[in-house]
Parts: C-alpha cells; sequence; structure tokens
C-alpha cells in the first residue's frame, strides 16, 4: 500500500484528527471517498484474519487485581501445572485490550511465562468494543494514575504463588512508551521490551536498571526521531540496552490482526531477541 496512505493512518490513530478529517485527507489521496472507503478496512485491525493460539497446556483468564487507584482489569496466560516462573507485563496499543493483545499474552505463556495483559482502560469499566471510543478515552487518562496502576499490576505479578518473583514488561506503541516509563519508575524489574514506543526523558534514564530491548521499524519517523538522544543517554548512563531498527517496515509491524503495517519476516525477529532476552533475565 501507498505509505502516504500508511503515514496518514498512523497520524490518525496517534492525534487528534478526527475520522471525519481522516477521511476527507485519505480521498484526496485516493481521488474519491468511495475508493478512500473501500481502502480503510485494509488499515484497521482485523482480528479474525490474525494468528491464534490453540494450546491445552495454557490457561487463561479475566483478572482483577488490586492498585492504588481502584481494582485493574487484566487478562492472564500461563502454562498449566508448573510453578517459580519468570512473570512478563504485556501492554497494548492505543487501542486497549484487545483480542491481539491477548493473543500476544498467550504467545509469552506459551514460551514458558506467566503473562499478564493489563487493560489501562479499567478506570473506564474496561475497553470498549468500539474501538473508536477505545481511542477517545486515551485522552482522558490520568498519567501519574496510570502509572501507579501498572506499577501496582508489577506487584501484583511479583507476589503471585506460581511466580519466581522476577518481572519484566513488553509493549506496543503506547504500551512500548509505558514500558520506558516503567524502566525508569521500577528499579526491579529485570527486563523491558519496547515495541515502537514512546522514548523516556533523557534525563531519566539514570535511573534505569533494567536491561532494555528497542523496537523500532525503519519507516516510523515520528516515533524514531527520538532515538539518537535516548541512545546517546543510556550509553552515557551505562544502561544495558539493545536497539535494533527494522529496515524498511512500519510502525506496528509486529500486530498481525494490522494487514497493511505487519511484517512476519522483522516481527519472527524481533520475537526471538525478545525471547532471549526474557530467558536471560527472568527465567
Amino acid at each position: 500500500m501507498d505509505q502516504e496512505i500508511i503515514n496518514l493512518y498512523d497520524e490518525y490513530t496517534h492525534s487528534n484528527l478526527s475520522r471525519k478529517s481522516f477521511i476527507s485527507r485519505l480521498a484526496k489521496i485516493t481521488g474519491s471517498v468511495a475508493i478512500a472507503m473501500t481502502v480503510i478496512p485494509m488499515l484497521e485491525n482485523n482480528y479474525a484474519a490474525a494468528k491464534t493460539i490453540e494450546d491445552a497446556n495454557i490457561i487463561t483468564e479475566d483478572v482483577t487485581y488490586p492498585a492504588l487507584n481502584g481494582d485493574m482489569k487484566g487478562f492472564m496466560a500461563k502454562p498449566k501445572g508448573k510453578k517459580k516462573l519468570g512473570t512478563v507485563m504485556v501492554i497494548h496499543e492505543n487501542r486497549g485490550l484487545n483480542p491481539h493483545i491477548k493473543e500476544v499474552a498467550k504467545r509469552v505463556a506459551a514460551a514458558g511465562y506467566i503473562a499478564l495483559a493489563v487493560d489501562a482502560l479499567s478506570p473506564f469499566g474496561g475497553t470498549p468494543v468500539n474501538e473508536e471510543e477505545a481511542r477517545g478515552l486515551f485522552a482522558k487518562i490520568d498519567a501519574a494514575k496510570n502509572l501507579q496502576n501498572f506499577l501496582d499490576g508489577l506487584t501484583y505479578l511479583r507476589k503471585l504463588a506460581e511466580g519466581n518473583g522476577k518481572t519484566a514488561v513488553l509493549g506496543f506503541c503506547w504500551g512500548g512508551g509505558m514500558v520506558n516509563d516503567l524502566a525508569v519508575n521500577d528499579p526491579k524489574l529485570k527486563a523491558a521490551v519496547s515495541y515502537y514506543g514512546r522514548q523516556a526523558k533523557a534525563e531519566d534514564t539514570a535511573k534505569i536498571k533494567a536491561s532494555l530491548m528497542l523496537h523500532y521499524g525503519g519507516l516510523d519517523t515520528r516515533i524514531n526521531v527520538g532515538i539518537p538522544a535516548f541512545e546517546a543517554a543510556l550509553i552515557a548512563n551505562k544502561v544495558k540496552h539493545q536497539i535494533f531498527i527494522y529496515p524498511e517496515v512500519n510502525h506496528a509491524f509486529n500486530n498481525d490482526s494490522s494487514p497493511t503495517r505487519y511484517n512476519e519476516a522483522a516481527a519472527k525477529i524481533a520475537w526471538e531477541r525478545t525471547l532471549n532476552l526474557l530467558a536471560k533475565k527472568i527465567k
């Protein structure tokens, strides 16, 4: 698909651009509103087309954990009958806890860990089915309370009877930014893996104790502009980190429910690297 269209969709999903304005601008690129309306389904998530894990050895359940600002909802996936496992918090994109992120949690469980995908929209009753509605709710999130909600989730994971007390975080897009925030604010974290996420402030990097792994799409100019300053700060503060930039792939390249941006080859390599770090840090 034309990169101009993908860039416009990226702007739409990460800004206050209204759907009406998005369609109007898309129509100018494609030539008509009618053509634009046929393109939109190719851009939006299609969960039915994505890969799913069916494994009888994985237990999944909806959970609630206590947080300072009120109970938080989440989706947990874990191997059946195993104990002393590393725990991984999975953090969603700016569409909330959707089927794709639940599948990611199941993939983490299939690799031998306890995965908890937290619903950041719990204070609003949870992620709504309508993704446009979910998108609007993110603008209403209180940043300080949201951070505390996730920190409380890590405390919850460390206390699980089946866990080994070691925690990691794994996030995508909005969740990738949260990964960096948690790395700054939780010195107990062993590993933090961010996929195409907003970088932490350079002046905060000295607080990071976790090993960082940062995955970026080469075409993701919006996010990538922050890499040089962040990398320089990580080096200056001697923070253990790995940065991987995958050429000619877009933001959300790991999301197989987003067919126009998903890149199977890059996603596979990034996932292997992610699992290698988890094995070193939380097993």
